[in-house]
């Protein structure tokens, strides 16, 4: 199973997650926005899979900060236009990961949907 972690190192979800594979004993690849950014394709698969409110962190102050017409009328086009300038927008963590089974992406950490999946 090939599992792509994507986030920011410091992110408290991110090192829960982290923590929760490394003891499942399972290698992955870890994207960080921070070094990396985000890229316009990848941000737009997520969207297209999981939605808008899933995949932008609404709750965060980066988009506290905006200005009011930036957070207003967001369609995916918009979002993915955001989420690629402000990467910190984006619900941590994203995993992409693919198997025998399928794969599947996963947005944020419940443990209990990340034990389903792997």
């Amino acid at each position: 199973m090939t599992i792509h972690l994507y986030g920011i190192p410091n992110c408290d979800t991110v090192k829960k997650a982290r923590n929760w594979l490394e003891a499942k004993g399972r290698d992955y690849t870890f994207h960080d926005y921070k070094k990396e950014g985000a890229d316009a394709g990848k941000v737009a698969g997520w969207i297209d899979a999981a939605g808008v409110d899933t995949v932008l962190n609404r709750r965060g102050t980066t988009f506290r900060k905006l200005p009011d017409e930036d957070k207003a009328d967001i369609d995916p086009a918009k979002a993915v236009s955001l989420l690629v300038q402000h990467p910190s927008m984006i619900k941590r963590p994203i995993v992409e990961h693919d198997g025998d089974t399928g794969g599947g992406l996963l947005v944020g950490f419940k443990p209990e949907e990340w034990e389903a999946a792997f």
